[in-house]
């Protein structure tokens, strides 16, 4: 599942070469209400020394920037600066967004930008909301949270365990070894299956978050954790059309991986792989039936599993005279909607897929996904991409895929 999961109801230390920048405003810099350059220059040197410390791996001067009144928050930072002592990072960079100052406070926006070491090549970004108190003339940290909407890192909630397999790093909290091993194990399958199925250059590796829990889950999303129940796995990321997409994260729901056979976890883990290897090729034009349906496709690609073994809800709807009259639209994907709903738009989408690789060739498409996302925006993009590509349009794209659910599911 995209960022925009997997679903057990249908299938189921620091680096060598570290580098530090504290990145500046690109235009103007930070204003608001008493603002002071003064203020915001010191402000700066403040996260200057905080990233410096994350870097040099220095506790003392990861501290010395906290509030000295502020001793719970002391204890805190402590605590999730072990927390990252395994996570093999490449960099940790601060770009200063906004300062509001009152008085000797002050409350700060600022976009976190790190890299782990050899995996990724475009940084994980993460909007932080930062409190800072003035001292005897000098700033202080004195909290440290997600701006609104945003999620947990994975060391804010408890020591971080690594696992480095051939094709990927698996990062977890409060998990056992042995679980993180499997969902390497799983992984380094997953990296070769996407390579033979997308055609083309991507990374080639791939980073696993594995929490404690369901709610650890949704902490890590930013989402109440009931959006995530009963869903093996999400992919988190921005979409990118053009150029280096922020680096991805696989997130697994413990809870529900569990609940999966090994040939479950692996179309689980080979599905949010390709979102991964697919990013950079996927734009606002790009269909859910499409992102998802392609993404089903690779997992299931040389699996032997039939349309009625792996499309139960939709065959069901077949057999009962409801044969869908569209293609799944995005609404069909909402998490908040029934579950067999649901159920029938990744079935759908993934049959669609099949059809298209059967029919036009598998080569075509992936061409045909990287033309939709092409285009940019919403629209007319994939009207396009079929005529360029496939050399037809949706109505006939529309009833030959009906034409073909008949026949594969009747």
């Amino acid at each position: 599942m995209n960022g925009r999961g997997s679903r057990t109801g249908r299938r189921r230390a620091f680096g060598c070469a570290l580098a530090l920048c504290l990145l500046l405003p690109a235009c103007g810099g930070p204003s608001g209400p008493g603002s002071s350059g003064t203020a915001e220059r010191d402000i700066r040197r403040t996260l200057d020394r905080r990233a410096a410390a994350v870097v040099h791996h220095d506790e003392s001067g990861y501290l010395s920037v906290v509030d000295p009144r502020a001793k719970g928050l002391r204890t805190a930072q402590r605590a999730e600066f072990r927390n990252l002592a395994s996570v093999p990072l490449s960099s940790w960079q601060y770009r200063l967004e906004d300062v509001r100052l009152d008085g000797a406070t002050a409350t700060a926006r600022a976009e976190l930008r790190y890299r782990i070491t050899g995996y990724d090549s475009a940084p994980v970004a993460a909007r932080r909301t930062l409190r800072m108190v003035e001292r005897d003339g000098r700033w202080y940290l004195d909290d440290d949270s997600p701006a609104t909407g945003t999620g947990q890192q994975l060391w804010q909630q408890g020591r971080v365990r690594t696992v480095r397999g051939k094709h990927s790093l698996v990062l977890g909290v409060g998990g056992s070894g042995g679980l993180l091993r499997q969902v390497a194990a799983v992984a380094d399958r997953a990296v070769p299956a996407v390579d033979k199925a997308w055609h083309r250059t991507w990374a080639g590796r791939v980073v696993v978050l594995v929490p404690s829990s369901l709610d650890a889950m949704g902490a890590l999303l930013g989402s109440p954790a009931a959006t995530y129940r009963g869903i093996a796995a999400v992919t988190t990321g921005e979409a990118g059309g053009a150029g280096a997409a922020p680096a991805d994260r696989v997130i697994v729901n413990p809870e529900a991986y569990a609940q999966l056979g090994q040939s479950g976890r692996q179309v689980v883990i080979t599905h949010e792989t390709t979102h991964v290897a697919t990013r950079t090729a996927t734009s606002a034009a790009t269909p859910l039936w499409l992102s998802e349906g392609f993404a089903d496709w690779v997992a299931y690609r040389g699996t032997g599993s039939s349309p009625r073994e792996a499309a139960p809800e939709l065959q069901r709807a077949v057999r009962s005279g409801s044969l869908p009259a569209t293609l799944p639209t995005d609404a069909d994907f909402g998490f908040s909607d029934s579950a067999d709903r649901l159920a029938r738009a990744y079935e759908g989408g993934w049959l669609a897929c099949r059809l298209i690789a059967e029919h036009w060739g598998e080569q075509k498409l992936t061409d045909f996904y990287r033309a939709v996302g092409a285009q940019g925006q919403s629209g007319a993009g994939v009207e396009k991409a079929m005529n360029d590509v496939l050399g037809t349009d949706p109505d006939a794209v529309t009833a030959r895929w009906r034409e073909y659910l008949r026949a594969q599911l009747d």
